[in-house]
């Protein structure tokens, strides 16, 4: 068993769960290094189920030790990418739950109590997404011209034989002129948000609103409007291509990008907070 000890001695092995899924194959995760090669990623059963799980040295993925090492850029990279790669592997054979990075327990039995307790919502949420795939919508405002704000309007020379009072009139009107613009832009990128929105309701089984990135994360992109998720039957996906196309032709998101991804593993509807979208 993963993490068994002597009594009163420390386990040296904890158990990293990548995922649970109906059935699997264990076959299909051999030769992935997951978080600890060496240590064969393998199926731990419980109740019908089966959880996607490798032994992984304590001492290094303690509470303490994972906070520091997931704190340096690289490193979380790449245990997210052999998070994923394990979890894709294990997608191909059978529908797969996929847990969050470092879902960790003391060992197979804490992992098998803990998963067990909660297979009812486990088993339901495996049922939901069975057949059905992720695809990522990204809804971003154009850039618009760089604009730099007007200067005030000053005489060409000095002219003290005319002494005009200027109010800056001009200036104030290019200055509501500039914010007017800014606003229809913006009336109109969250107009294109609400089409993308019902497109992709239309196709969809669930949708599930995600918190849009820093703009300075994505530079060279305009305002990010929409960062959302659609569960969509896997039989449909031609459908999911050929409506951004028709989006990005519509006049109604002239003024926006759209960005699509997938399909992916259904990470967004694991947890809560899940709406229903279309039939």
């Amino acid at each position: 068993m993963a993490g068994a000890a002597p009594p009163g001695a420390p386990a040296t092995t904890a158990t990293y769960v990548y995922a649970v899924c109906r059935g699997g194959d264990e076959s299909a995760l051999a030769g992935l290094r997951g978080q600890a090669p060496g240590s064969p990623v393998r199926l731990l059963r419980f109740g019908g189920l089966a959880a996607v799980v490798q032994d992984v040295p304590a001492a290094e993925f303690g509470e303490d030790a994972l906070r520091e090492r997931l704190t340096d850029r690289t490193e979380l990279e790449r245990c997210a990418r052999a998070h994923h790669a394990v979890i894709a592997a294990a997608a191909d054979v059978a529908p797969v739950l996929p847990f969050p990075l470092a879902t960790i327990y003391r060992g197979d039995a804490r992992a098998e109590a803990a998963l067990g307790a909660d297979r009812a919502r486990l088993t339901a949420a495996l049922r939901r997404i069975a057949g059905r795939a992720e695809w990522g919508v990204k809804v971003y405002a154009r850039q618009a011209d760089r604009r730099t704000a007007p200067a005030a309007d000053k005489p060409e020379r000095p002219d003290r034989a005319r002494v005009v009072a200027r109010p800056g009139h001009a200036y104030l009107d290019r200055l509501r002129g500039l914010r007017h613009e800014r606003e229809s832009r913006q009336e109109a990128g969250l107009q294109a948000v609400e089409e993308v929105d019902r497109s992709f309701a239309q196709l969809a089984v669930a949708a599930r609103r995600l918190r849009p990135h820093d703009t300075g994360l994505t530079p060279g992109r305009g305002a990010h409007l929409l960062n959302a998720a659609y569960l969509v039957d896997e039989v449909r996906g031609d459908e999911v291509a050929d409506a951004v196309r028709r989006l990005r032709r519509s006049p109604e998101c002239r003024d926006v990008e759209i960005e699509l991804t997938g399909p992916w593993v259904p990470y967004s509807f694991v947890e809560a907070g899940v709406t229903g979208a279309g039939g």
